[in-house]
């Protein structure tokens, strides 16, 4: 059994106070704080198993086989994780710039799809302010007391994120490959 109460909590803040108990054991210091850190995930944890079982659906997936189970599994796993790593990224380092988790073409339509403008800056924007954009495609309303989006917002936006990147990446495929044609069909003409 460990007691974990928090001495010198920050003013007007209720002190954590844990009672755990574990099968593990715990016989100096250091066992005690390996048990308090793994327990410390549990909320990580919760939103990870959250994901899957709410944004990827994976109880209402109707697979015959083990097999089939265990790919869906794989695939959603890595679409879970990748979620959560964006979240709290951005929560705890949100000055990094967006392109640490995003591709160009992502940033840049995400861009100019909210500041509705065809030509993105030559940078990338905050990974923070990334995250809120993607959550406003996914619902989140951003008001001043609505705190940091959630991953539900988050899912959702990043679903639409990806066709408007998907979509970008054609446009600007087929517009420079239109720009390089009518070059080549103009030097052609006059040599």
């Amino acid at each position: 059994m460990i007691l974990a109460v928090e001495e010198n909590p920050p003013p007007g803040v209720k002190p954590v106070s844990w009672l755990l108990l574990t099968t593990l054991p715990v016989t100096c210091f250091e066992d005690v704080v390996q048990v308090l850190r793994w327990y410390s995930y549990r909320w990580l944890i919760e939103r990870y198993h959250y994901v899957l079982k709410s944004g990827c659906r994976l109880e209402q997936l109707q697979l015959e086989t083990g097999e089939r189970l265990n790919r869906a599994l794989a695939t959603y796993t890595i679409v879970a994780w990748r979620l959560l790593w964006i979240t709290y990224l951005a929560r705890y380092h949100p000055d990094l710039p967006a392109d640490t988790v995003l591709a160009t073409h992502e940033w840049q339509a995400l861009y100019c799809t909210i500041h509705k403008t065809p030509q993105p800056p030559p940078f990338p924007p905050s990974l923070h302010t990334c995250v809120r954009w993607i959550s406003q495609l996914g619902g989140f309303l951003g008001r001043k007391h609505d705190g940091e989006p959630g991953v539900k917002t988050i899912w959702q936006g990043l679903r639409r994120l990806h066709d408007i990147a998907q979509t970008w990446m054609l446009v600007s495929t087929t517009s420079s490959t239109c720009v390089k044609s009518s070059f080549v069909k103009k030097d052609a003409t006059n040599a």
